[in-house]
């Protein structure tokens, strides 16, 4: 079977590395993004979107109706990190936007064609911090809501071949996370040194979980939720 991927944020970070190592699988991938990697491939190409934008999103799932979509993995995400007394109700419509709407008409414009083909394979980037990590309350309460959108949509889609199923990392080495914990810092020892495993994330670490969902032998796995966090969602790490 031939797989087309969408993947959204695959300019850099998780979403760059787990776009490269489905090419190297023979997949195409299409990346949704505001800006395109230094990187090119015959098999790789950017749509440009900001998925804070509903209209623009809109407009790139229309494109991407007829383009044979077998794979939909929603990595973009912003933090927005403030103290409750700083969080604004704004702060959760915008992430809601981007987590969770912007998912939504997506796969709606590729749901068709996964019906029709029988296979499908829908993924989200959550967060170990839907758990609760202080100065989220708009990013834990949007990933969150990944979680139980996830398992509403793996309920309704099984019967077609179609799974859902939610990655969530915690603190991984990305840009992201050199935003809020600067780089070689004393505090990312810090953190790194009570993480169970004693030591943070690296992005392969995520796509290895991205790419067993990704699988056609994954079909009989739905509706979970994959922590790659080093056992931080056992104990209690906190940013």
């Amino acid at each position: 079977m031939s797989c087309v991927a969408v993947i959204t944020g695959a300019s850099k970070g998780i979403g760059f590395d787990l776009a490269q190592r489905l090419l190297d699988k023979g997949y195409a991938v299409i990346n949704l993004s505001r800006n395109a990697p230094e990187f090119s491939h015959e098999q790789f190409e950017t749509m440009a979107v900001d998925l804070l934008d509903a209209d623009a999103v809109r407009d790139v799932a229309a494109r991407l109706a007829d383009r044979g979509v077998t794979h939909l993995v929603h990595n973009a995400g912003l933090i927005w990190p403030n103290l409750l007394e700083d969080a604004e109700p704004e702060d959760i419509t915008g992430l809601a936007q981007l987590h969770l709407g912007s998912a939504l008409t997506l796969l709606k414009a590729v749901l068709p064609g996964m019906k029709e083909r029988g296979f499908g394979r829908v993924m989200f980037n959550g967060s170990r911090a839907a758990l609760g990590v202080p100065t989220r309350t708009a990013y834990a309460a949007t990933k969150a809501g990944m979680v139980g959108m996830a398992r509403t949509w793996a309920l309704e889609l099984a019967p077609h071949g179609i799974t859902v199923n939610v990655v969530a990392p915690g603190p991984i080495r990305t840009d992201n996370f050199w935003e809020i914990i600067p780089k070689g810092s004393e505090r990312e020892e810090e953190l790194a040194g009570r993480i169970p495993v004693r030591r943070l994330g690296t992005v392969e670490d995520v796509s290895n979980a991205f790419l067993f969902f990704c699988a056609p032998e994954s079909g009989f796995v739905t509706g979970q939720v994959l922590y790659v966090c080093g056992g931080a969602s056992v104990g209690s790490v906190s940013l």
